[in-house]
């Protein structure tokens, strides 16, 4: 590799590490970056910072790959930081960069110039720098795929003067990713011990088992040791088929529940997931949890668990070498399956659990589907179970509304032989509606399906049972999201029925389209 500007060694180094696919939403200081834009390089264009990232965001978690992000100056990083704050719960490979104003201006604190850009995205990246000299941009970079993609991967941000791009640099080698390290083999020998022990073992399975791709091999070993396993509260990933017989549910993100849901085990292996995420505070639990292993590649989230033995390393790695270990549980019962619930009320009106079932049935169960419709979970868990075991669903690990719609679309250009499904409440497709607009760009094989129920109800009946009365700001309603999506070029129906849906979805399509499915406004209890 040849000596040269800035410009031309950063966009050699970024053709070796496969990043050419790059999100973004460019302004004046992004120019020199932009300029003489390759061939071979595709950009993705958002109308709006946060909707950027989150695109960028369904891309990487969809392609298990590291992924690009291009944003404007302050401005652009600011308003993109509540995806940027998702994307590091989601733990997601991505190396974000921003324009900043030529050096010769920052000592005046010119317009569009970022103060300290170093330090305005933390504490939600790994790493985040301003070179110090220009020839110093591509080794930053590189540098950023390096922190981005070692376990626990997560985003990296660098900012770059605008004059950076013209300056010359020296060529920076391409280096290939740092792979997870090994589980101590004693710590995973005590593991298997107890595990061997046990008369009635439970796993708890987390995001990082999808992640690493490692959902085959843990069917594998709770079939062979007869483990119930159940899905860790509010995981952003299926690391577990739902349809599977030693499937036992979801956990609640609430003390006392969870430890009455655990109860009847005497030994939990958490796999890739905290111990525990909770989200409401009802007091100490009234049962004991049983003995806890826990198996994770962070050293944080190990270190937040209240007790157990933690178990550092990958993943994938860790589930493999059990299996290799542990005995048959042969004498074990086998877990009780996880009973159906019953069909929904056929109606009207059209609730959310039967538009659910009714967009299961007509969906194909290897598609992929990115959820973000909190106050629907529930339904979906019961009527719409994800059967995938190869990163076949996607929702938010931040709780942070916006991710959804956009991570649908970058998730369909990732993997445009895949067609996705997006799951969306009404309040939350409102932080990103711009994406469809990039999906139609794209012709992205999208469905997007917005349950409105009129409000913000997730607020509304956990506000109600924390003792809230009389709340402003949780009425919706009224808002056309069919003539919305048509208004950017992107087709769409308005649903009432269960029937008028199932004809929508019989319907063929290639490219995105939109279904604005009216529910049921009354609420239900969410945990």
């Amino acid at each position: 590799m040849d000596a040269g500007t800035v410009r031309e060694v950063t966009r050699a180094l970024l053709r070796e590490l496969g990043l050419t696919t790059v999100f973004g939403n460019p302004g004046t200081t992004e120019v020199p970056f932009l300029t003489g834009w390759p061939d071979d390089f595709r950009y993705v264009l958002g109308l709006q910072e946060s909707v950027v990232v989150a695109m960028a965001d369904g891309y990487a978690q969809a392609r298990r790959e590291p992924v690009l992000v291009n944003l404007h100056s302050a401005g652009g990083l600011g308003h993109a930081l509540g995806s940027v704050f998702t994307a590091h719960r989601n733990r997601t490979p991505m190396i974000i960069t921003a324009g900043q104003q030529v050096r010769a201006l920052l000592p005046d604190e010119p317009f569009l110039s970022a103060t300290d850009a170093a330090a305005f995205p933390r504490p939600h990246v790994k790493s985040s720098l301003e070179p110090a000299t220009a020839g110093d941009v591509p080794a930053a970079l590189a540098r950023a795929h390096r922190i981005a993609t070692t376990a626990p991967q997560g985003p990296v941000f660098v900012s770059v003067p605008a004059d950076d791009w013209d300056r010359p640099a020296e060529p920076v080698p391409a280096r290939p990713a740092t792979s997870a390290a090994a589980p101590d083999p004693a710590a995973l020998s005590e593991l298997v011990t107890a595990l061997d022990g046990a008369a009635r073992p439970a796993f708890v399975v987390g995001p990082a088992v999808d992640h690493d791709g490692a959902v085959p091999g843990l069917v594998e070993l709770a079939e062979r040791t007869r483990a119930a396993v159940w899905v860790s509260p509010l995981s952003a990933r299926c690391s577990f088929p739902e349809d599977h017989p030693c499937f036992a549910g979801f956990l609640h993100p609430e003390r006392k529940l969870l430890a009455a849901e655990l109860a009847a085990h005497d030994l939990v292996v958490v796999w890739g997931a905290p111990a525990f995420t909770y989200h409401v505070d009802r007091g100490e639990a009234e049962h004991e949890l049983p003995e806890l292993f826990l198996v994770h590649d962070d050293p944080e989230a190990l270190a937040r668990a209240r007790r157990g033995r933690g178990v550092l390393g990958g993943v994938g790695a860790a589930v493999r070498r059990v299996a290799e270990l542990a005995r048959p549980g042969a004498d074990r019962p086998a877990p009780v399956a996880r009973p159906g619930p019953p069909r929904p009320e056929p109606g009207p009106p059209l609730t959310a659990a039967r538009a659910l079932a009714e967009l299961r049935a007509g969906w194909d169960r290897d598609r992929v589907v990115v959820e973000e419709a909190p106050s629907h979970r529930n339904d979906l868990h019961e009527h719409f179970p994800i059967t995938s075991r190869d990163g076949g669903f996607l929702t938010t690990a931040s709780g942070t509304l916006g991710y959804g719609i956009g991570a649908a679309v970058g998730a369909a250009i990732a993997r445009p032989e895949r067609p996705v499904l997006a799951l969306l409440g009404d309040g939350a497709s409102m932080y990103g509606f711009q994406a469809v607009w990039t999906a139609v760009r794209e012709e992205a094989p999208v469905t997007f399906a917005v349950l409105d129920n009129a409000r913000y109800a997730a607020v509304a009946v956990l506000g109600d049972r924390g003792g809230g009365r009389e709340l402003p700001g949780v009425e919706l309603g009224g808002i056309d999201f069919a003539a919305l999506a048509r208004a950017l070029g992107c087709p769409a129906s308005t649903i009432r029925t269960a029937g008028q849906l199932a004809t929508a979805l019989a319907e063929p399509t290639t490219g995105p389209r939109l279904l604005h499915v009216h529910v049921d406004p009354r609420p239900r209890a969410l945990y």
